[in-house]
């Protein structure tokens, strides 16, 4: 192994403020099992202000300290002390992975934490009791769970995409001494080892046997495989990593850097494809079900909905257990995950407002909530799905004891054969680590040789759907499954339920893009064996005349699916009916969101989406109610000494002032790290502004304030339905506020935008440009008095832009507002009529176009007497530079007034033809910022 260069006190730069590392080798025991000490290759970040509280960052599977470097420095921005590692056998730290073992990993992490009791830049609570947190990603998520069990000195956590009970998240439905998750299905003849889910934990197994790291100071030896996600900046699930070092002497090469223990565990499993109880005793010590009644730690879990190793069943489960102590839990689910891409800036910001109040104990209270986001399926050029946030004030299971309704979807289907290959191959393939999401969702849409084998599957479908359905939850199904006289069959069946949505065309789309396994054990004598199956959660709109299919195969490419050659008879059994989850349908207010009992994730779902229509609906009819009234002469906008200042003294926003009247169109400018962003998000009450006001109509701004109703904004990638048409997208936000229909003014808002016939034609067949316009239309509807847009035209040709610059025009032309936030300047100068250009958090430029164009006054002249009319202009003062260019004079006016220029012209019988600035706002703008033009972006 490469002997780690251990300097001290290196300085390295980090956004916001100057953070200083120091790297070096702790030595922690071996714990039992091993020869010696393990080393552990650190890292730690230390801020401007010390003494400080501190954070340990753990990382994924695979990964190591070089993972979490960009999380780790953006917590010590934020003015916290923040160690980092490489977990025993990866990177460049020594020992063998035992899978955040009490004994091994968790021992690492609490004599870390006895090494943070002993520094001075530390925050101490007591003798030996530093004020720290912790938080990681996948393996680091577990350990930072375990961590806080296992240590009463941890003060807050903040896990990211992780497990509960790891027993059950290798090996579905598999039964358990410790508390199910929610949503895990009554027994019945289940058989008590569960699924294997072999293709993660082949990933697992395999980023574990790689080499040793040849460069400790070299590239990031976790990097997540393509398509993966690497949550808090590390890799979640490994891919191709490289541990620390070779096998120990007298280790079998198939093991890699695993203990013993963990390769015999594994290559028992991956030969058997069963959980034996040795297994099951090794996996139960690195779940957290085992320490979730004893943490006081508030907890912050985060959790991903595109994730085929750890669902949302597992933070679920968490979730309940930490909260039934006590506990202050928030749950936060985003669209992404193992399988979807790692937590956006939204989520990163959270944890560190998490970790602001409880250990730096600033910032306001982040409460117990939860918040959800819905994924609306459409892509635009490869790009993430467009999404929204909803929110509700607490996270469902937590209190109260309020039924649940479902609707039942009547099945049809008679009892259908199904043949299980020999060996389980050909297999169907409806996920594969790492991009279970992406390639579920196409499978769902292959032939049957790919998501369906032929033969190889029962299926059973819903009639057509009289009305929409939305299923939110996890809906449940019974079935019947028994052998085939005469034909070979082992004494469990190995099967695969999933749920499909199929349209009069036959587009089918696969619910959830994930499947449900369970074994059961089937009678000898013929009689069927019957069972209760929970399918995946889903939060999915059904349309109307659509309907779903319920598919219970023998087959899956993601696990150990049964080998010996089987045909089994499988049917409908008990009513024969669907179990969908629903909403609940009793009015609540904006403030006092019911919190229902939790049934798997069913209510979870639901609620979500309940509390986004509620606090819509709540906030179109407050504003209804008040804004008569308002001060009908107030500006549309005032920012007044505006600032956004966060912990560590970095100030996004300093003093930023400026109004817009009504008609203008105003360009909000500036390079990357500008400030943009940030006083958009306090302009719509996304975040709260460390001073200043910001009013609207006379009206305060907040988060929640009834004023928002008159503002328009599309800040965000728009959220459409794909498989309904345009204007069917928008009549279904519209009603979602509450408002009367006439008030939408529909057809205006569709005539502004141009959108023509194709707003007949389904979303998912819209070009870029279609939905960026159908998007703006979408702001448009109640004609709102002001428009807030944050780049309209990204991503859109020269004539698409073209279409929207005229788009604005036609709405401000009615006597309304528009602010812009965009790059293209070229675009802002033939756009706008008002520009407020910042820089470094500040305003430097505030006029009309052309007052900013013209800057110090450099005019150009078109007239008849080009010599004539420089020796007039060189005879102004303060005038300099003249120069004739053809039938043009240029000229530096230094403060002098055109009309004045023009003026003095025209007297000394000069003809003018034209008179405007000689620069373009590009020129203008360059000059303010002092920044080449390389530097703009469009997301300060």
């Amino acid at each position: 192994m490469v002997a780690l260069v251990v300097p001290t006190g290196t300085a390295s730069a980090a956004p916001a403020s100057a953070v200083r590392t120091q790297e070096q080798r702790i030595e922690v025991a071996g714990g039992p099992g091993t020869t010696g000490p393990v080393s552990l290759d650190t890292t730690l970040y230390l801020p401007a202000v010390t003494p400080a509280p501190a954070v340990l960052v753990a990382h994924g599977f695979g990964g190591s300290k070089a993972s979490v470097d960009p999380d780790a420095r953006d917590l010590a921005a934020r003015g916290f002390v923040v160690l980092t590692w490489s977990a025993r056998g990866f990177g460049a730290s020594t020992g063998q992975i035992s899978l955040d073992d009490p004994d091994h990993e968790v021992a690492d992490a609490r004599a870390l934490v006895d090494w943070l009791a002993a520094r001075p830049d530390v925050t101490q609570d007591g003798p030996g009791d530093p004020r720290v947190g912790v938080t990681g990603g996948s393996y680091g998520g577990a350990l930072a769970l375990l961590l806080a069990g296992y240590d009463r000195r941890i003060d807050a956590i903040a896990p990211v995409i992780t497990w509960n009970d790891l027993g059950q998240a290798l090996f579905p439905n598999a039964a358990t001494t410790a508390p199910l998750p929610s949503g895990t299905p009554a027994r019945g003849a289940f058989a008590p080892d569960g699924v294997f889910k072999r293709g993660w934990a082949g990933l697992f197994f395999s980023a574990g046997l790689g080499p040793a790291d040849p460069a400790p100071n070299g590239p990031d030896p976790g990097a997540a495989p393509a398509g993966a996600a690497g949550p808090v900046g590390g890799s979640a699930q490994g891919g191709p990593a490289l541990p620390g070092g070779p096998a120990p002497a007298g280790e079998p090469l198939t093991c890699g850097r695993f203990t013993t223990q963990v390769c015999a565990a594994y290559t028992e499993s991956a030969t058997t494809g069963r959980l034996s109880p040795a297994t099951a005793a090794l996996l139960q010590r690195s779940s957290p079900s085992t320490v979730t009644n004893r943490i006081t730690a508030p907890t912050l879990l985060v959790q991903g909905e595109q994730d085929t190793l750890f669902g949302l069943d597992q933070a679920d489960a968490n979730a309940r257990q930490i909260a039934a102590t006590g506990t202050p839990v928030k749950v936060l689910w985003y669209g992404g995950g193992h399988d979807g891409g790692a937590p956006d800036a939204a989520v990163r910001e959270a944890i560190g407002d998490w970790f602001d109040f409880h250990l730096a104990h600033t910032g306001t209270d982040p409460g117990t909530g939860f918040g959800y986001t819905v994924q609306s399926g459409v892509r635009t050029n490869g790009s993430a799905p467009n999404s929204r946030t909803v929110e509700a004030t607490g996270y469902p299971g937590i209190s109260g004891a309020a039924p649940v309704e479902s609707r039942r979807l009547g099945l049809e289907g008679p009892e259908q054969v199904a043949l299980n290959p020999a060996g389980g191959n050909p297999a169907a393939i409806t996920s594969l680590p790492g991009i279970g999401g992406a390639l579920g969702s196409l499978a769902g849409r292959l032939t049957s040789a790919t998501a369906e084998v032929p033969g190889q599957s029962a299926q059973f479908r819903t009639a057509a759907l009289g009305e929409p359905v939305l299923v939110a939850g996890a809906p449940r199904v019974d079935v019947s499954v028994a052998r085939v006289p005469g034909q070979p069959a082992p004494a469990e069946a190995i099967l695969f339920a999933r749920t499909f949505e199929v349209a009069p065309d036959g587009l089918r789309t696969l619910l959830g893009n994930a499947v449900a396994p369970f074994r059961v054990a089937v009678p000898a004598d013929g009689s069927p064996a019957r069972a209760t199956v929970t399918l995946p959660g889903v939060v999915a709109p059904v349309e109307a005349g659509n309907h779903l299919v319920v598919s219970v195969g023998t087959t899956d490419q993601a696990y150990a699916s049964g080998t010996e050659p089987a045909v089994w008879r499988i049917g409908l059994s008990g009513d024969a009916a669907l179990t969908v989850p629903v909403v609940p349908g009793e009015a609540v207010t904006a403030n006092t969101v019911p919190l229902l009992p939790l049934i798997g994730i069913a209510v979870v779902l639901a609620l979500a989406l309940l509390a986004w229509i509620v606090a819509r609906i709540v906030g179109r009819r407050s504003a209804a109610g008040t804004v008569a009234a308002a001060d009908p002469g107030a500006p549309p906008l005032e920012i007044h000494t505006l600032a956004k200042t966060y912990r560590g003294g970095f100030s996004a926003v300093k003093d930023v002032s400026f109004t817009v009247r009504k008609g203008m169109v105003l360009g909000l400018l500036g390079p990357n790290g500008a400030g943009k962003t940030t006083v958009l998000r306090m302009l719509m009450g996304l975040i709260r502004p460390t001073a200043g006001t910001i009013t609207a109509f006379g009206e305060p701004v907040a988060p929640g304030a009834p004023v928002l109703a008159r503002i328009g904004a599309f800040v965000e990638g728009p959220g459409f339905l794909p498989h309904l048409s345009g204007v069917d997208n928008l009549r279904l936000y519209w009603a979602a506020t509450g408002r009367p229909a006439a008030e939408a003014h529909l057809d205006e808002a569709l005539r502004i935008a141009g959108l023509g016939a194709s707003v007949q034609r389904r979303v998912g067949t819209y070009s870029q440009g279609m939905r960026q316009r159908l998007a703006i239309a979408q702001a448009m509807l109640g004609l709102p008095e002001l428009l807030v847009l944050d780049e309209p035209t990204n991503g859109l040709d020269p004539p698409q832009i073209h279409a929207m610059r005229e788009v604005l025009h036609r709405y401000a032309a009615g006597g309304r507002t528009v602010l812009i936030s965009s790059h293209l300047l070229a675009e802002v100068e033939q756009t706008c009529t008002h520009v407020v250009v910042m820089h470094h958090g500040e305003v430097v430029a505030d006029g009309t176009v052309d007052d900013i164009i013209a800057g110090g006054g450099a005019a150009t002249f078109g007239v008849d007497a080009p010599d004539r009319a420089a020796a007039v202009l060189s005879g102004l003062a303060g005038v300099h530079a003249v120069s004739v260019d053809g039938g043009s004079v240029h000229a530096e006016l230094n403060g002098t007034p055109r009309a004045s220029a023009v003026r003095a012209l025209v007297t000394a019988g000069v003809d003018v033809a034209s008179a405007g600035p000689r620069r373009r706002l590009e020129d203008a703008f360059l000059q303010l910022v002092e920044e080449d033009a390389g530097t703009m972006d469009a997301a300060p």
